[in-house]
């Protein structure tokens, strides 16, 4: 096992290097650079750049350098922990992510482990139960988590706070505490807020992954080892939860590894919606008005996820099924 941990890491290095070069040329690929975006601007409020002080931008930007030195610039101090300048909001790329990039962890992993206990939950009693009305209801549920557009749910629970409830919506904290320093009234505050950020995110993964826990355990159920055990006389809930749901994990253990890249893009329309201070409208920013190094750094954390979570998610699959061979 460990050395087969060693050998993924170094298939992560190598893959991580691949993803830096080609999302650097990637967000290189659209004509003009941010400077562009800021003259255009400018010329639009009727304002405008002398020929020296656009000379002296551009030298400040390097926008006229070829790609490759840019990639070597950013690239060369990216693996030192600088992660470059952020051309539109003035600032270290570091420093802004690092603002947010806590919100952005804690919207993920409440929304993944909610979405997984309730899928697990749900999906083991659906398949324990088929045929029934209760089956007949989750299922439903499921469907419609499937098909209801994220920002469409966020606008629906945000009317539904407002008048019902009578919070304020949008946002992670009411008027009175934005400003406040952290205390337990603040921190109330925020979980009373949480909840809506929580469901919208957490809504279609949990609906998928609850039908195919079903799916996968009725499939699971009918093999002949549990056939087996339920022979021997071992009680029905052993049965389910000690041998069969073990083996009918797999195929959403196989899927974690993508879920953390996943939840983060999908949140960004989200986080727009509700006006969460998250990472994902940050990086729509910066692809809108090329902001290169803050776009390329997010799209780097992004891969570090994806890589991280497929490796979690090998060793937790042989965990689960020690058959399972890495040598």
């Amino acid at each position: 096992m460990l050395n087969y941990i060693i050998r993924r890491a170094g298939y992560a290095l190598v893959t991580l290097l691949f993803v830096a070069i080609v999302g650097f040329l990637i967000i290189e690929l659209p004509p003009g650079s941010y400077l562009d975006f800021r003259l255009r601007e400018l010329r639009t409020l009727g304002g405008d750049y002398s020929v020296d002080m656009i000379k002296a931008l551009e030298q400040r930007y390097g926008v006229n350098d070829p790609v490759h030195v840019k990639f070597w610039k950013w690239f060369s101090n990216f693996v030192q922990g600088d992660f470059g300048w952020s051309f539109q909001y003035e600032r270290d790329v570091g420093e802004l992510l690092s603002a947010r990039i806590g919100y952005t962890l804690m919207f993920t992993l409440t929304s993944l482990v909610v979405s997984w206990v309730i899928s697990i939950t749900v999906g083991v009693y659906s398949a324990t139960h088929r045929y029934t009305l209760p089956d007949y209801a989750i299922t439903l549920f499921q469907f419609i988590g499937l098909s209801v557009p994220g920002f469409l749910l966020a606008l629906v629970l945000m009317i539904f706070a407002q008048r019902t409830l009578g919070m304020e919506v949008g946002g992670l904290f009411s008027s009175r505490f934005r400003d406040a320093a952290w205390s337990w009234a603040k921190f109330v505050d925020l979980l009373g807020h949480l909840w809506i950020p929580i469901i919208v995110i957490g809504a279609s993964g949990t609906a998928w992954l609850s039908r195919v826990m079903r799916g996968n355990l009725l499939d699971v159920l009918n093999m002949q080892y549990v056939q087996t055990a339920r022979s021997k006389g071992l009680p029905e809930r052993k049965v389910i939860w000690k041998h069969a749901v073990r083996n009918a994990l797999h195929p959403l253990v196989m899927v974690f590894g993508m879920s953390f890249p996943a939840i983060i893009s999908g949140e960004t329309v989200i986080s727009i919606v509700l006006n969460l201070p998250t990472a994902g409208p940050l990086f729509i920013n910066a692809l809108l008005q090329q902001d290169m190094y803050l776009a390329v750094t997010f799209l780097m954390f992004l891969a570090v996820l994806l890589v991280v979570g497929n490796l979690v998610a090998d060793i937790v699959l042989a965990w689960l099924d020690p058959r399972i061979q890495f040598e």
